[in-house]
């Protein structure tokens, strides 16, 4: 094992650990985590707690203090991602927070969140933990700042699959797009009333509607997938009366030019909202997708409740969970992110932590003076 140049130059600056690891209250807890993202960035190939001690402290003797300091050591990782989205976003201005997936593949059953889920894109079924991630929009990268884990209900029901997990009382099932809001709010709550527009594209992993209500209740602008089958209407129009979202586009869509050869079908709607008191709204929105000349018909939809910008700036921001799922290859193949040496849920969120901090790291230092 050795050092590339590349990896040398991607040690992750003692500031960003400060940051990061300032809130501990143990010396040897801060060494570890800085060693623990030491290793993520600087070891080749597959990132065990063996490997990333012998690269950094060149005793494999200290894989033990690393396993332990992801696993059982009591630090909370809230804090330190607080720190590292502040830190993200005084690197370069933030255009959008992405919503993305990350199907991580488990062997077993015993570690938190493992499941059986088919996956429309490879038309196969895995079993695998699911996270959904926040990523921050910085224009050419996609910067991971947060993370949730979502856990089937054997996990929160059975009291000794619970504990084998050390999942905590408190938590419980929830849908997909509740684990998204709940990221969106905790983001919203971390940046002080500074907000950026939400952009995802969940279509193959839950309904959408729930979170477009609650984003649009809550004050978010959000740009948001939406499968084209999705009837919409006002209340006023009875359900069989309702228009697929991809005939309003076909029927009533306004054309705009976007470039060469290049059109865009808009049509402006209703959104509807629910505010965090139950209450509900209405507000303009606007459907739009880039027009498929060679088939003859749109391309993936989105639902927007910005309507002061050009629909063609507004699908270039739809741009973002492409390269949000870009990111989360990277972190597979290059940061650790599929190499967990644990089961539990705390281990979990701590590694998923570090691995964003790494990337970040990484990606940034190499986009700013």
């Amino acid at each position: 094992m050795h050092e590339t140049p590349d990896m040398t130059a991607s040690r992750p600056p003692t500031d960003l650990s400060r940051l990061l690891f300032g809130h501990l209250h143990r010396s040897d807890q801060q060494r570890w985590g800085h060693v623990y993202l030491q290793g993520l960035l600087r070891t080749h190939g597959k990132k065990t707690v063996r490997r990333m001690a012998a690269v950094v402290t060149g005793s494999e003797a200290a894989s033990t203090s690393l396993h332990q300091f992801v696993n059982a050591s009591p630090w909370e990782w809230a804090p330190a991602r607080g720190e590292l989205a502040r830190w993200a976003a005084r690197s370069l201005p933030v255009r959008a927070w992405t919503l993305a997936p990350a199907v991580l593949p488990k062997r077993g059953d015993r570690s938190a969140g493992v499941h059986q889920r088919f996956l429309p894109e490879s038309g196969r079924t895995v079993n695998c933990q699911l996270g959904i991630g926040l990523f921050l929009d910085v224009g050419r990268a996609q910067v991971p700042v947060d993370w949730q884990l979502f856990l089937p209900p054997r996990f929160t029901r059975d009291e000794a699959v619970r504990d084998r997990a050390k999942i905590p009382a408190t938590t419980r099932t929830r849908p997909l797009w509740d684990h998204a809001l709940s990221l969106v709010r905790e983001m919203a709550a971390r940046s002080g009333g500074r907000t950026a527009p939400v952009v995802a594209d969940l279509t193959s992993l839950c309904d959408v509607d729930p979170l477009a209500q609650r984003l649009q209740g809550g004050g978010h602008s959000f740009v948001l997938a939406l499968p084209g089958q999705t009837a919409l209407g006002g209340p006023e129009v009875p359900p069989g009366k309702k228009e697929s979202a991809r005939g309003l586009l076909l029927r009533r869509g306004v054309r705009h030019p976007a470039g060469p050869g290049r059109q865009i079908l808009s049509h402006e709607t209703t959104v509807r909202g629910l505010r965090p008191d139950g209450e509900h709204s209405l507000g303009q929105g606007r459907l739009m997708a880039e027009w498929d000349a060679g088939s003859g018909r749109p391309g993936q939809i989105w639902l927007t409740n910005i309507t002061d910008r050009h629909p063609a700036e507004l699908l270039e921001l739809a741009r973002s969970p492409l390269g949000a799922r870009t990111a989360v290859d990277r972190m597979g193949e290059d940061f650790g992110l599929l190499d967990f040496e644990g089961r539990s849920f705390p281990g979990w969120h701590r590694h998923m932590t570090l691995v964003s901090a790494a990337y970040a790291s990484a990606t940034l230092e190499s986009m700013t003076p």
